[in-house]
């Protein structure tokens, strides 16, 4: 079994970090407005909260991304949660594939 990586709030892990330099390139392109990383934490119930990775803003729309290597149980029901919740934002639940293939949207709602 792999050791989990530590989540060190505010601080980017590898993959999340290759992830910005994405949305940098798509920044310059002018595809989106903006990003921002772990910019909104949502209360999901009692002591249960869920900060997206990324906040991104397209020219009229806002997306939130969620950079996973792997994923968890716990992981996919909040993001389903948070998305039926917040249904007013698009949620994309992202991964790193691999050199040929790239970013891979792994759940969409």
């Amino acid at each position: 079994m792999k050791p989990v990586p530590i989540h060190r709030p505010g601080k980017m892990n590898k993959t999340e970090a290759m992830y910005a330099l994405h949305l940098e390139e798509l920044k310059a392109r002018g595809v989106i407005v903006r990003y921002e990383f772990e910019r909104i934490k949502f209360i999901l119930a009692d002591r249960t909260t869920y900060t997206p990775d990324f906040y991104v803003l397209f020219p009229g729309h806002i997306e939130f991304h969620e950079i996973k290597g792997f994923l968890r149980d716990d992981a996919n029901v909040k993001f389903k949660t948070v998305a039926d919740r917040f249904p007013e934002f698009r949620w994309k639940m992202i991964r790193w594939k691999n050199k040929t293939v790239g970013w891979e949207i792994m759940r969409e709602i």
